[in-house]
Order: C-alpha cells, then structure tokens, then sequence
C-alpha cells in the first residue's frame, strides 16, 4: 500500500488563519453554539426501533431509479429496507478505469494533485478568466484602479470574493446568459495598501459595504470555444451591495423581533451579507443563502445571540464603529434580519430582491429547489456549523408554468407559504459498530432512516414553547427542542434533477469525538473527522413532500490509502484523492461536481466529478485545481462548459498587498483578484464524453 498522502495543516479544515478570520470569524475557534443536549445519532440508534422495522410500517415505496421507477409494495417486503437507495452496496469486481476513459460526462485525465500558482485543467482543455472582481459592470463605472479604489466605482463594478454562480437564458439575444454570483466576504489586507486591521477607515468600510451582495451580469458566449465575456453596462447588469434595500416577506415578516429604530415595520432591511452558495429556482429565479452573518454584529449579550455564534465584543472589521445597526447594543434586534435565504429575479432590474423567512433564519450555504408530482416548490437547505442541522421547506402553493406576468408574479409568491422542517437520522448498525475509525458497520454501509419534523406552517408553530415567529427568527432554538440530529457541518444540500436524490454535503468536523463534544455516529462515523463526507438520501416513496426517508453516505472523503473513506464501493486505486467537499453540482448526465474547502492531503482545493448510478457510481476524478490560497466555488456544469469562482486566491497567512502569496490571475505586479473562471474543450465537444 502506498504511503498517506501528508496533511498539510493543524488549522481546522485545512484553511489559512487569514480565511477563517475574514470569512467566518474564526467560527471554529469559538465555542459550539450548539449546546443544546438533545440526542445525537449514536444515543437514538440505542434506544429507537430500527431502520427495519420502520420501512415494514411503509405501505409503499417508490424509488427513482436510472432506469426508470421501482415499486415495492407490501407492509413487511424484507427487500423494503434497501428500496428507496436501490443500486448500493460494494461491487467487488469492477472494469478497469484508464486515463480518459469513465462514466460519461467523467472521460477526461484526472488532474493530478498540485500546488500550482494557477487553474490547471485536464489536457485538451482550455480555459478564459470570465469577469475579476473590480471590473465595470454598470453605466458610469470607472476601470478598476487598486490604488483608486472608491465606494462609489465597487458599487458599479463586479464584488468580491465571488461564491455562487447560475447561468439563465437570454431569450433574443443571440449567444448571450445571464450570470447571477454572489460575493461572500472581503479580505481588506489583501484588498488595500498599507491596511491596519485595527484601525480601518470609513472610505475603506464602504469600499467592503459595496464589494459585499450579489452581481448580475450579462455574458456573451464565444461560439467556437466556450469563453464568456461580460457584456458591460448591458440594461439587466446590476449590484446588490450591503446598503441596498431588501424587502423582508413571509410569516415573520413585521415581527416585533425584526423591527429596528430605522424600520419600524420590520419589512425593509439594508443589505445582504456573507451570501455563500444559492440556487436556481424552476422559475427562473435565483435564491442566495446568508451564512456565517454573525461575525458583522458587535457586542451580542442575549442567549439567542450566543447560540448563533455572536461574539460579546467588537468585529474584525470594525463596522460597527461607521454605523450603529452593526452594535447589537445599540440595535439587539438587527443581527436578526440577517441568515436568510434572498430570492432575487434577474430579469428585473428594478425589483426589491426578498428575504424569504419561511425557510428559517440560520448560517445558509444553499438553497436549491426540485418540484413535488403537483408542481410545488421543496427546498433543501444546510446550517453550516458543527453539530447543527439541515432542513427542508415544501411550499403549500404550485408553480404556474410560463413566463407571463401573471404566471411570474404569483410565483414570487411560492416560498412565503408552506412547511418548514427539520431531519432526524437513525442508523441501522449496532453502535458498537461505530468505533470511530471509519471502518464500515458489518452490514457493508454507513446507512439508516430518518423523519421530517415539523417546525412551522404559516402562522401555526409545531414547536412547543415557541410561536411561529420565533420559529422563522430562531430555528436553530426551533430544531434543539425537536431533537434534530447534530450534523458534521452541513453545507449544500443539492437534489439530483435526475432521481431526486438528495446530496447532503458534511464537510468536516474536528471536534467530533473530542472530550465533552459529541462522539461518532452512523452519519458522522469518524473522530476528528478532517475530511468529511456525503450523504445521500431518498425521499419514501419519492416524494420530497413526505416525512420520512432513507440515507447512507455516499462518499467519505480523504486519501484512498486510507481505510477510513469509501466510495460507494468503487476501487479505492482508481479514485483521485479529495478532502473537504463543500458545494456541489449536477451535470446534465447525472454526474455529481463538488467544489472542494481546505484541502487537507497536500494539494490546492478543486474540483471533482463523481458518477452516482450505473457500475462505476463512485468513479470520481479531478477536473481541475485552484491556484495557491484559493477555494472552488460556484460550480457550474453544463454540456460544453464547466464554471468556477475562484475564491479568495493569495489568501495564505502572512499575504497582503504589498506581500502577495498568488500572482494570479494577471502575473506577478498585479493585485490578486477573485475571478470567474470559465473551462471547455479545445475541440468543441461536450465535457466528458
């Protein structure tokens, strides 16, 4: 067996200092704002009836398949148990894999791991820088000039630190889309000359108001590559910055706890932040997910601050010192307006984008839709912390088809009604099984069953002790008192248009099993978990309205050495090593793309793509690299080309502007700026076929 590949930091998830101090707020120095002593998988595994016993209580269960759908029906069918994940289990005897050849939409040569200064791609690949941050997008934005740099220009120009992306459809403009990003946090040490990190100025606080929020930016397509380039100053380009008006819709919309001394209606808030991952809606809208919020607000003292991880004192960036909302002491109630999902309509530039808050207040990384048999929105969502949640909201109310104002208004409508929940898992090993090294449970699989617990519909809270509006602004406190299962890190959840399976991505966890923290369990089966993992669960029956499911890990990240990881049975030599999956994507063959966050095994974060049915599910393979301090984000997969934001280059300890640790993307002078990145084939054809 070959050696383990060599860990390359002590740092939780791999990250630099530098990262976890501007986009989190040191969240994993902190203390875990779950404190709460509901059970933990292991605990329920002891004392609840099995995973067994509880599908035999099912009448039916239908299942997605590749090939079609799957019954099984009879209340005590022995095959029931497997049902809803048909097609798992170890293959033994697998063909072998060269170089080019895989599962289709994967035959392209892995990119080997790396720690090069740029994007590296497979052979035969070509690649373009789509848009940097400080471009001009807007009418009246000036060229980016780094040592010019005012609130004024970011507010027309492309933000930073760009996450999310979606691509949608230009109708009448030929070879043109529409590209929506988000831009979760800035780095001012990497952004200004000669910055002091205690002492900022007001010029560059409203330099990183503006560089905050969300862009949308019309591309044009180069027919016979796939390069983009911006349209500048195109009629839909806009900029959503931290000072923008939001409009605040839904069940806790007005609420007491959303008011402040400038809104006393509790329906308008100033700006969005932190906006991580998203998704794009059947609609042809593109939801914005605010995640780790809590480092903007100063001075938090209440329970419910603590618990959603609000330090007592001042904020690395100091906001709080240029306007009083960002003092929960002078404003308690502001923080509050902030961790939820944002819908926002592309093709209107001058509509109020709206935080929706039946989907819950908590760290969102994601948000993506699939549609019930009747036409009604599901959305699934992850809370990314240790040990916290993820969730699912299904609307009450169904999608109209079509692209008339009556159709698209009543649509903007879809994720203010309906029922938001919590899951609860159980596994189906002994828990004596679960040791903690990763060793896969006697049954050959990380597996069990688990339930969706109602939080709140509409007005009507199913938590006792709490009013529905309590719910919405505080669903962490929500899924603590139902006993939600405490998770590794839960960041996009991402269902297959495909199957409808539904890919939970844990990234890591380094205090599980720690003195006095929670210890392993089926879902989360290793101590000190470095890597992370993916779980895979099927809806009872398919119906992602239902309350009940089945899950098991699809994937358990790390070196292929190791026995602790796994891939759904696929020959371990025959897989590219991967450590912190963090957002994930669909190809148009049904192929799952994770975006990697703090390579823990010797090489820059990439990205991946894993087949998930047929004889090679678990086949995954290296696409592409990011160069030095960076992190893949936003992917994107269609047919002839593959997009990722590449976030936070040069982000190494030590790094500034006058000390930079990347050259990228523009060579060694330049400032280091985050980009879009756009991949494609030299030849024309699709992405791996």
């Amino acid at each position: 067996m070959r050696n383990l590949l060599p860990l390359i930091s002590s740092h939780p998830g791999g990250r630099s200092a530098l990262t976890c101090r501007y986009r989190c707020g040191d969240a994993c120095f902190q203390e875990i704002p779950n404190t709460s002593d509901n059970e933990y998988v292991g605990d329920v595994i002891a004392g609840a009836l099995s995973r067994r016993s509880m599908m035999r209580a099912a009448a039916v269960v239908t299942v997605a398949a590749a090939a079609g759908t799957t019954v099984l029906a009879g209340p005590a069918a022995p095959q029931a148990e497997a049902a809803a994940l048909a097609g798992h289990g170890h293959t033994p005897d697998r063909p072998t894999t060269p170089a080019a050849s895989g599962a289709r939409g994967l035959r392209f040569a892995p990119v080997a791991p790396n720690k090069d200064d740029k994007v590296t791609v497979p052979d035969g690949y070509g690649q373009n820088v789509v848009i940097r941050w400080g471009e001009p997008i807007l009418r009246g934005a000036p060229a980016f000039d780094p040592d010019k740099q005012s609130a004024k220009a970011q507010a027309g120009q492309f933000g930073y630190n760009n996450d999310f992306l979606s691509l949608l459809p230009l109708g009448g403009e030929h070879g043109r889309q529409v590209l929506v990003a988000n831009h979760e946090y800035t780095d001012e040490n990497l952004m200004f000359r000669g910055y002091d990190p205690a002492n900022p100025t007001r010029e560059q606080v409203e330099i990183a108001w503006a560089a905050h929020g969300l862009s949308v930016v019309v591309v044009q397509d180069e027919s016979r590559t796939g390069k983009l380039s911006p349209v500048s100053r195109h009629p839909l380009n806009r900029r959503l910055t931290a000072t923008s008006e939001f409009k605040v819709t839904g069940p806790a919309a007005g609420s007491p706890l959303l008011r402040t001394s400038v809104d006393s209606t509790g329906r308008k808030v100033l700006g969005t932040l932190n906006n991580c991952a998203g998704g794009t809606t059947p609609w042809g809208t593109t939801l914005h997910g605010e995640e780790n919020f809590n480092q903007y607000f100063a001075n938090g003292s209440s329970d419910t601050d603590k618990r959603y991880g609000i330090a007592a004192g001042a904020t690395e960036r100091k906001w709080e010192r240029f306007d009083k909302r960002f003092d929960l002491a002078q404003e308690p109630n502001e923080a509050h307006r902030f961790g939820w999902v944002v819908e926002l309509d592309p093709y209107d530039p001058d509509a109020t984008p709206r935080k929706r808050t039946a989907l819950g207040r908590f760290k969102h990384e994601a948000a993506q839709p699939r549609l019930t048999a009747d036409g009604r929105p599901v959305v699934y969502m992850g809370d990314d912390e240790r040990f916290d949640y993820f969730y699912k909201f299904v609307s009450s109310k169904k999608m109209k088809k079509g692209n008339s104002r009556a159709a698209r208004e009543h649509n903007l409508t879809l994720l203010d009604e309906g029922t938001l929940y919590v899951a609860r898992l159980t596994g189906d090993s002994p828990a004596a099984e679960i040791d903690g090294t990763g060793k896969l449970p006697s049954d050959g699989e990380f597996d069990g069953s688990g339930v969706w617990i109602p939080l709140a519909t509409g007005n009507t809270s199913h938590v006792p002790g709490m009013t529905a509006e309590e719910v919405y602004v505080f669903t962490r406190l929500a899924g603590d008192k139902v006993g939600a299962t405490k998770m590794d890190r839960p960041e996009d959840v991402e269902p297959s248009p495909r199957t409808g399976r539904v890919y939970v991505v844990l990234t890591n966890n380094t205090d599980r099993g720690k003195p006095g923290k929670a210890g392993v369990d089926e879902a989360n089966p290793r101590n000190l978990n470095k890597h992370g993992q993916i779980l895979e669960l099927a809806e009872y029956g398919d119906d992602p309205a239902g309350d009940g499911f089945a899950w098991r890990l699809f994937l358990v990240a790390g070196d292929p050495n190791d026995p602790a990881t796994y891939f759904s049975g696929f020959p371990k030599e025959k897989v590219s090593p991967i450590s912190c999956p963090d957002n994930v994507a669909f190809d148009p063959h049904g192929n799952l793309w994770i975006a990697t966050d703090g390579n823990q095994l010797g090489s820059h974060d990439g990205l991946f793509g894993v087949a998930t049915q047929g004889e090679r599910r678990g086949e995954l393979k290296q696409f592409l690299t990011v160069p030095s301090g960076a992190e893949t984000c936003g992917p994107l997969v269609q047919d002839r080309r593959v997009l990722v934001a590449v976030q936070h280059p040069g982000e190494i300890d030590g790094a500034s502007v006058e000390k930079p640790a990347s050259s990228w993307p523009d060579g060694p002078g330049r400032i280091v700026r985050p980009s879009v990145v756009a991949v494609w084939r030299k030849d024309g054809r699709d992405i791996g076929v």
